[in-house]
C-alpha cells in the first residue's frame, strides 16, 4: 500500500489525545513508506498529521478547492498541493490517489467522505480497504449504529464489515495490509461503477 486517505478533523477537537493520535498515525505511516492523502487544509487534526508526515521526512499530498485555498486554510508546505475546481472534483480525486481511506475523529464532512467511500465499496466502486481509527472511542455510538443497521435489514452484515475499526494506528494499519477484499454481493459490476463514475 503506497498511499492512503486520512478523512479528519478542521478542528483539533476537545482533548489533545485526538492530535497525539494523528502523530501516532503519521508516524506509522511514514514508517511503512506510506504517503497521506488528505484534504489540504492546514488547520486541526488536518494540519497536525500533515505536519507531522512532513516532519518525519514522508510524503503529504493535498487536495482542496480553490474556494478554500483562497480563505487561506490551504497547507503550502505538502510534498503536493492539487488545487481543484469543487468539493466533487476534490472527493474523487482523493479517493483515486489513495490505496485505502481512514477517519480519525472529525465533524460532518469527515463523516460525509466516510460514508461515500463506504458507499462506492458496497457497490463495488473500490475493493479498497476502510477505517475508523477510534481514538478514545469517539466512534463507539457509529460502531452500535452500524450494528443497528444490521439489526433492523437495512445493511448486511457482510456489508457493515467493509468498515473496519480500531483504538490504535499499528493495528489499523496491520488490518490494511492483511486487508483481502471479501465482499463480492454487488449490486453494480466494474463496468456499470466506471460508467457512473466517469
Amino acid at each position: 500500500m503506497k498511499s492512503i486517505c486520512v478523512y479528519c478533523g478542521s478542528s483539533a477537537g476537545a482533548t489533545p489525545l485526538y492530535a497525539n493520535a494523528a502523530r501516532a498515525l503519521a508516524k506509522e505511516m511514514v514508517s511503512d513508506n506510506i504517503a497521506l492523502v488528505y484534504g489540504g487544509g492546514n488547520v486541526g487534526l488536518m494540519g497536525i498529521i500533515a505536519d507531522e508526515v512532513l516532519r518525519l521526512g514522508g510524503e503529504a499530498i493535498g487536495v482542496i478547492p480553490k474556494a478554500l485555498m483562497d480563505k487561506e486554510v490551504g497547507h503550502v508546505g505538502l510534498t503536493r498541493l492539487h488545487i481543484v475546481k469543487d468539493m466533487h472534483e476534490r472527493k474523487a480525486m482523493m479517493a483515486e490517489l489513495s490505496g485505502g481511506f481512514i477517519a480519525m475523529p472529525g465533524g460532518i464532512g469527515t463523516l460525509e467522505e466516510l460514508f461515500e467511500v463506504l458507499t462506492w465499496s458496497q457497490l463495488g466502486f473500490h475493493d479498497k480497504p476502510i477505517g475508523l481509527l477510534n481514538v478514545c472511542g469517539f466512534y463507539n455510538r457509529l460502531i452500535g449504529f452500524m450494528q443497528h443497521l444490521v439489526d433492523e435489514h437495512f445493511l448486511k452484515a457482510e456489508q457493515a464489515s467493509l468498515l473496519m475499526h480500531e483504538t490504535d494506528a499499528l493495528a489499523l494499519l496491520k488490518r490494511f495490509r492483511a486487508y483481502q477484499p471479501g465482499y463480492r454481493d454487488k449490486l453494480l459490476n466494474r463496468a456499470d461503477a466506471a460508467t457512473l463514475l466517469s
